[in-house]
């Protein structure tokens, strides 16, 4: 099985072809980091016209990468949603003219659900059902993921996203932009006690998570604090909630096979740290991503496609793009912004 996977559901372009036996055979990615550097973030019409830029030349460059052509690839397999509308639909009307055009099936990917596979296509070992936490830009959930197509939300937030809070975090501090990357790169310099900031929702019997409040105490306590020492206690407050929300869930996740990290946060060194410790406190395996899976790519997306395509899921070419798509539908809705559910 050989699937040709498309992303473009924030400010990454991405082709890669992937194999059904989890090779890698070709990723090929353009960032977008400065054209958005002068705003402090992600514009989605700058972002949408550099998918349409970007997105063909990278195709032809992952087949020629991988030697093979378009009538050698069994499936094609695009981001459909969530993500910023306008790139979603590049990256999506893209695959619908290949795979009308080559005569290949269509696979409409949740953006999430790429995730939520990818530690499958780096660790072949990890059998469902397994404990998820999905940490990214727009989204920070627990999910047991019990299949392909098969997941259970345990929690979610309830306001801002960790990586919302990382990229707040670093545009108060002056620190640049992607934020995740430089808050670490500016904790490690840093005192992680130096700054009291709180800790929303530890302890609570509320399962979902809550971030305004900590991005709220940075913006306070930052003119009175070095930066290093902000961004080190910030980050140690975001690590304090996610081991506090996870273990509640682990309660909650049964016959879990492992504690899984995935999405663009999962990149950083002192998440991934405090939750292996965690994971071994609690006598579960701890999987990971390499950190160039966690971040948006198109071999996630690919993998996520063969995953589906293998059980027996295709979609018509009229299936539409989705600015927001939650993985587990039948989740209740939480108070708070529970559109991000």
């Amino acid at each position: 099985m050989l699937i040709l996977g498309l992303e473009s559901s924030c400010d990454e372009t991405a082709a890669a072809l992937v194999t059904g036996e989890r090779q890698v055979l070709a990723h090929r990615l353009a960032g977008q980091e400065a054209a958005h550097r002068p705003f402090g973030g992600v514009v989605p019409e700058i972002a949408a016209r550099a998918h349409v830029e970007a997105l063909e030349p990278l195709i032809a460059a992952a087949l020629a990468d991988a030697n093979v052509t378009l009538a050698d690839v069994d499936a094609i397999a695009a981001t459909a949603g969530p993500g910023l509308i306008g790139g979603v639909m590049v990256g999506l009307v893209t695959g619908k003219a290949l795979a009308h055009a080559a005569g290949k099936p269509l696979i409409a990917v949740n953006h999430l659900e790429g995730h939520a596979l990818s530690p499958r296509l780096a660790d072949p070992d990890l059998a469902f059902p397994y404990l998820l936490l999905l940490v990214s830009g727009g989204h920070c959930q627990l999910l047991l993921v019990e299949g392909v197509g098969a997941y259970r939300r345990l929690a979610t937030t309830i306001d801002d996203a960790v990586g919302e809070a990382f990229d707040k975090t670093a545009k108060i501090l002056g620190l640049g932009f992607p934020g995740g990357p430089a808050v670490e790169r500016a904790a490690a310099d840093g005192d992680p006690r130096a700054v009291p900031l709180p800790r929303p929702l530890k302890g609570s019997a509320e399962p979902h998570f809550s971030f305004a409040g900590l991005k709220a105490a940075v913006a306070r306590a930052a003119p009175d604090h070095a930066a290093a020492d902000v961004a080190a206690s910030f980050q140690a407050a975001v690590v304090d909630c996610l081991l506090d929300r996870t273990t509640r869930a682990i309660a909650q996740a049964g016959d879990a096979t492992a504690l899984v990290v995935a999405g663009g946060v999962a990149a950083n060194g002192a998440v991934r740290a405090g939750l292996r410790d965690l994971a071994e406190r609690h006598g579960l395996r701890f999987v990971a991503p390499p950190s160039w899976l966690c971040t948006d790519n198109a071999a996630m997306i690919a993998w996520a496609g063969a995953e589906r395509f293998a059980a027996g899921y295709t979609d018509p070419l009229d299936v539409a793009a989705r600015p927001r798509w939650p993985l587990d539908p039948k989740a209740e809705k939480v108070r708070g912004a529970g559109v991000k559910a």
